[in-house]
């Protein structure tokens, strides 16, 4: 199969179960324009009786939250009662959020409504914010204003927390990890640095949520800045990692050649604390002046920068499972230092508390923190509580999933990765298939940026539509 094949598939399935009627946003190169927002689906009937009975609340509408809800019913069928809780009443999209810095989209452009899960699947959804889970055979959730709702299975779905850093406020230096509007102060606090200024940015230790997603974004500021702040215009990087965490080759390629004398990665850089006022910061080398001069292996593309302050600082702190497991403490795994949720990678089912499930970045699974395996792991979470609601508690044996993400290098053009993992018995984990990757692009291209634009589609698509 080809790779523009292949990965035009990646929206569909873990677990070759793309139902019939589903379809994708065409490829038509007429509406790559559009293709950030649009997305189409030919509803599936949810089919009346699978054997399936019970009642699913899913906590989270995040990609993972709200695949799990709209594949239960596709294949759990009518009897399987399944009810969506989230905060707010649209969810903006991660995933592209990088390109509202350079103005190629909005947050308006990339937020998504829950309307669908309702109209074409029956998902009964609440606003709301879980405050308390009540685990075992009369489970429960309660939400912020008292209400209790039942359940016989539970999904959580939470995304991330942040660790607290002090001196941050996030509300003047952002971190612009969670979509929304602190891309878009971001965006703002972009536009307005001043020709020839410094934007600084930090990486926090893995893992986190998307492991490209940093090095995107350094990419995708260099490239606006060059263009319309001067060319002393600098992007410094802080990774609190001892290397570049994902497609090394193209980033590297990216800091040194396409970049070439914009950015300047510094790896090893830890935050200890941060000024928000002055925009300074203290890390495990000491001043941002400190860190910027230091001198030695692991330098891309940098030499020495003196420089005090930035004039536009982004700091991603340190992540961690999502409140609601936090706060509860399910299934919150040693191997991961507390910070992550234990599960059963062949069902995502709590190793803690049973009929329990967590999905996505909160979650302890070997792979990594994005959308597209939230996506995946959610399917392989809704056959499984399917098959247990019709009474067949062994799960699947040999799950399979499958990563891959698009990375845009300038506002044209677009690197991708690939990876497929498979269930390690020994070790009860996903591991990466032996040849089946990661597998980088060969370089970043226009093409590329097309079939991006397209990738997006399908799965947005796939899970909201």
């Amino acid at each position: 199969m080809k790779r523009r094949q292949f990965m035009g598939l990646l929206g569909a399935s873990a677990l070759g179960l793309l139902l019939p009627g589903a379809s994708f946003a065409d490829d038509d190169d007429d509406d790559e324009r559009d293709s950030t927002r649009t997305t189409s689906s030919t509803a599936t009937t949810v089919p009346a009786d699978t054997g399936a009975t019970g009642r699913v609340v899913v906590v989270g509408g995040g990609m993972a939250g709200v695949t799990a809800a709209k594949f239960l019913r596709l294949w759990g069928g009518s009897k399987v009662q399944v009810t969506l809780i989230n905060p707010d009443t649209t969810y903006p999209s991660n995933i592209m959020s990088n390109l509202v810095l350079n103005g190629s989209t909005t947050m308006a452009n990339l937020t998504y409504k829950y309307d669908k899960l309702t109209l074409l699947y029956g998902v009964n959804f609440v606003q709301g914010t879980v405050t308390g889970i009540t685990p075992g055979t009369a489970g429960a959730v309660t939400l912020a204003n008292g209400r209790i709702i039942p359940y016989d299975k539970l999904i959580l779905a939470p995304g991330i927390e942040f660790d607290a850093i002090p001196g941050l406020d996030s509300n003047v230096v952002t971190h612009a990890w969670k979509a929304g509007a602190q891309t878009t102060l971001l965006a703002s606090q972009l536009k307005a640095m001043p020709v020839g200024g410094t934007f600084v940015m930090t990486i926090p230790a893995s893992p986190y949520r998307c492991p490209p997603g940093p090095y995107e974004r350094a990419c995708v500021v260099a490239d606006w800045v060059k263009k319309n702040k001067g060319s002393n215009a600098r992007v410094i990087v802080l990774d609190a990692n001892p290397f570049i965490q994902a497609e090394r080759t193209g980033f590297e390629h990216a800091f040194n050649v396409t970049h070439r004398g914009v950015i300047t990665y510094i790896p090893n850089v830890t935050i200890a604390s941060v000024n928000s006022l002055s925009r300074t910061l203290q890390t495990n080398w000491g001043t941002l002046e400190q860190t910027c001069n230091l001198s030695g292996t692991g330098i891309i593309n940098g030499g020495l920068v003196g420089i005090r302050s930035a004039s536009v600082l982004n700091v991603i702190p340190p992540h961690k499972a999502g409140r609601i497991i936090t706060d509860s403490g399910i299934g919150l795994n040693n191997a991961s230092a507390g910070r992550w949720a234990g599960v059963d990678v062949r069902s995502y089912e709590s190793t803690a508390v049973k009929n329990i499930y967590v999905i996505g970045d909160s979650s302890s699974t070997g792979q990594p923190k994005a959308g597209h395996i939230a996506n995946q792991e959610a399917k392989l979470c809704a056959d499984a509580i399917t098959r247990s609601l019709r009474g067949d508690n062994t799960p699947n044996p040999s799950p399979k999933t499958n990563s891959a993400c698009y990375s845009p290098i300038t506002a044209t053009t677009a690197s991708w990765l690939t990876v497929v993992y498979t269930y390690d018995p020994v070790n009860m984990k996903m591991v990466a298939v032996p040849g089946a990757g990661p597998t980088e692009a060969n370089a970043a291209t226009q093409d590329n940026f097309k079939e991006m634009q397209q990738w997006f589609a399908n799965l947005m698509a796939d899970s909201f539509a």
